[in-house]
């Protein structure tokens, strides 16, 4: 397994990572959504603004059904945003965005980054199965593997 960044091993472990993939992989079972997790080295500016423009970098806007979600996290500056695509955004809503990344980052502070994340990511999951419930002919879109800059 890759070695990743001091800064990154700082806040997760390898094993914390592992753990996040697994939960990306988990809360996908419910949804056709694509859900991944991007941690980046610092976010000078707006969390949001950052998070659209890793969200196109990754090619998250081209999925079939533009259900995408990033849980983006600079690390650096300890700024969190989950952003949804097109569709995603037009059910949920921004109230429901904040609302998680609000009670994200009081469990991150709580009991830890890693336990903040993976219940993110079920919570992410559960909501987008009501949404976009898992089809029988579903394909994995995007990399569950959380990605790192």
């Amino acid at each position: 397994m890759a070695r990743h960044p001091k800064r990154v091993r700082a806040v997760l472990s390898e094993d914390d990572l592992e753990a996040i993939t697994r939960a990306i992989k988990e809360a996908e079972e419910h949804t056709s959504a694509e859900i991944r997790v991007h941690l980046d080295h610092g976010c000078p500016g707006d969390a949001v603004q950052r998070a659209i423009r890793v969200f196109e970098r990754l090619g998250m806007h081209k999925t079939a059904a533009r259900n995408g979600v990033l849980v983006y996290i600079s690390v650096t500056d300890r700024k969190l945003a989950i952003i949804g695509d097109t569709s995603i955004h037009e059910r949920m809503g921004a109230a429901y965005w904040q609302g998680l990344v609000a009670g994200v980052l009081l469990r991150m502070k709580q009991q830890g980054s890693r336990d903040g994340l993976v219940h993110a990511l079920a919570e992410v999951g559960r909501a987008l199965g009501h949404h976009f419930p898992r089809r029988p002919d579903d394909k994995n879109e995007l990399s569950d593997e959380v990605t790192i800059d």
